[in-house]
């Protein structure tokens, strides 16, 4: 029998692992079925193969005893290679271990140093001739995304051209799960390789406003940049705020979400099936989205309308001033005359000044072709999602499973066992699904070196204690997003319920994801406690125009709800005026 929960085996070479970045996609445990056919399967590899294309080193350099280098579970729970990550750091020009560090992880308590763990091979002028080869040329050189376009017409092929799911039979159905690895695997090493390019056109930035006296510039210049994929649904959601402001459609809201859904379509009054026609649009567009989308098991818009429809709820109570477009708008502004602002300081320096503005154009260009990765791979994850639940409602149906979702527990080679004799993986899969609700109250260490302790040893969150924040405590986080505002701390914990969060209010998360970004808009400002200025949470804030404060570690569980609170983006800080 597969391992689990699982388990990969720790890097003698490269020790040091966390799961800061990758919690935002991954904050829950990952399902056998998405390590085993989707995500871990593809991505991992993937990765290996987006490091060896930035030229900082070849496949020779992964542990070979070590089945995942880069992205391991450890107890069900995804980790980062932080060794590897850093060695990036240390190859590619003008970046740094602690620049790494500091793009990628934001402020980790507790991490060995760098120079703890720095091996004697980390220094190559090979590998480094070549990263600085892949940074002239791929990274600073690069004028467009074309292969990332091109990666989204093959996905918008897929999803046009899927077939009616309920009409396949059941070998149909396993083959699908199966059938999208020769995309996956490519798909998501760009989507790698373009987040490794907006790193190091990040720190270039930064570079640069610092060596000026002006670092608090950084975050301005690639705010407002547009094309942010990841913002689109709170474009399309903010329209449905406007329609369901007013008249029967606001009615209809007014009673209350519990069947919103079936109230909308089964009402024939003009302007509801006007809003009920651009809401089913919404949800053809964007039905991959969704709280840990990345998770074939979690529950998207497009298999929960009710997700889409309670987030609008928040907005249409929000004043028109607060539409994207009007935040969006400030933030370029802020953005083009910083800009000319760092050109005037570097005013008869053309080499330099050359270097800003190539600079300048990478940072927005991987951020975009970041975001637009990240959005295709999720679109094709989704593709593995419809015909597993569709397997699971049918077995369900025939008894074979308590729950749709417990199809989710199968290993890839476990599929067709499970179609020839259900019956004789019903206990298996209850026990097995036992085991992955009980991770989802335990806490993973935040970092490992080596191998980690048995997840029967971490401690349960349900019996986590701690110190709540008191009026005049400053937390100190990161930086995400400039600016500063005061406002009534609202904690979401989950962006299943946003129901609690109203305009004006500031949100604070343990982390966010994709699917948080909505919540975004009626938001005076953003904390999160993990997370850094590569993060989600700070891109989209950038984008959307509100301060945000990353890394503030622990915010969520010691910020009382309701709690008045002032939020500085520029400084990272986050001070309790009133609890």
């Amino acid at each position: 029998m597969t391992q689990w929960p699982i388990y990969d085996k720790a890097s003698a070479v490269f020790p040091i692992y966390s799961r800061a970045n990758i919690g935002e996609i991954f904050p829950d445990p990952i399902s056998p079925l998405n390590a085993s056919a989707g995500f871990q399967a593809n991505l991992s590899p993937g990765w290996d193969d987006a490091f060896v294309a930035c030229g900082v080193w070849d496949h020779a350099t992964y542990d070979s005893a070590v089945q995942h280098n880069v992205l391991p579970a450890f107890g069900s729970y995804l980790y980062i290679n932080m060794s590897l990550m850093r060695l990036f750091g240390v190859r590619v020009p003008g970046m740094t271990p602690e620049a790494v560090d500091l793009q990628y992880f934001g402020d980790l308590p507790g991490i060995p140093s760098y120079e703890s763990e720095k091996r004697d091979f980390d220094d190559n002028p090979e590998f480094e001739a070549t990263a600085g080869q892949w940074l002239a040329e791929q990274v600073l050189g690069a004028t467009d995304l074309a292969a990332y376009d091109a990666d989204r017409r093959t996905v918008e092929d897929i999803r046009k051209n899927r077939p009616a799911i309920a009409d396949l039979g059941n070998q149909e159905l396993r083959e699908r799960i199966t059938s999208f690895n020769d995309v996956l695997r490519p798909l998501l090493s760009r989507h790698i390789e373009a987040s490794l390019k907006a790193g190091v056109g990040l720190g270039a930035v930064a570079q640069f406003t610092e060596a000026i006296g002006k670092p608090e510039l950084a975050l301005t210049l690639v705010a407002g940049i547009g094309d942010i994929d990841s913002t689109g649904p709170s474009t399309g959601m903010w329209a449905l705020s406007r329609l369901a402001r007013t008249g029967p459609v606001a009615a209809l809201f007014d009673e209350g979400q519990d069947g919103l859904v079936e109230r909308l379509h089964a009402s024939s009054d003009p302007e509801v099936v006007a809003f009920t026609r651009q809401l089913d649009e919404f949800l053809t567009a964007w039905d991959f989205r969704g709280p840990s989308e990345w998770e074939i098991r979690a529950k998207t818009w497009g298999v929960k309308p009710s997700l889409v429809l309670s987030t609008v709820d928040r907005m249409r109570q929000a004043d028109d001033s607060a539409s994207p477009a009007v935040k969006n708008a400030e933030r370029v502004e802020q953005r083009e005359a910083a800009s000319a602002g760092v050109r005037a300081a570097l005013a008869g320096n053309d080499e330099a000044l050359g270097q800003f503005e190539a600079v300048l154009h990478a940072a927005a260009l991987w951020l975009r072709g970041r975001e637009r990765g990240r959005t295709s791979c999720a679109m094709v994850m989704h593709e593995l999602r419809l015909p597993a639940l569709e397997l699971g409602r049918r077995f369900t149906a025939e008894g074979h499973l308590e729950r749709p979702e417990q199809i989710f527990m199968l290993f890839a080679d476990e599929l067709d066992a499970f179609l020839a004799d259900p019956a004789s993986f019903t206990t298996t899969l209850r026990d097995r699904e036992a085991a992955y609700l009980d991770l989802f109250d335990r806490e993973p260490p935040f970092v490992v070196v080596g191998q980690p302790e048995p997840v029967e040893n971490w401690p349960r969150r349900s019996g986590r204690e701690v110190q709540p924040a008191v009026a005049g405590e400053i937390i100190q986080g990161v930086p995400g997003c400039n600016g500063s505002t005061r406002g009534r701390a609202r904690v979401v914990t989950n962006a299943d319920d946003p129901s609690a969060l109203e305009p004006g209010e500031i949100l604070v998360a343990p982390l966010t994801d994709p699917s948080w970004t909505p919540l975004f808009v009626p938001a005076a400002a953003v904390v999160v406690d993990v997370g850094a200025p590569f993060s989600h949470a700070a891109i989209v804030s950038r984008e959307l125009g509100i301060p945000c404060v990353v890394s503030a570690t622990a915010a969520s569980a010691r910020i009382p709800d309701g709690a008045l609170i002032e939020v500085d983006g520029t400084t990272g800080t986050v001070t309790v005026l009133e609890v």
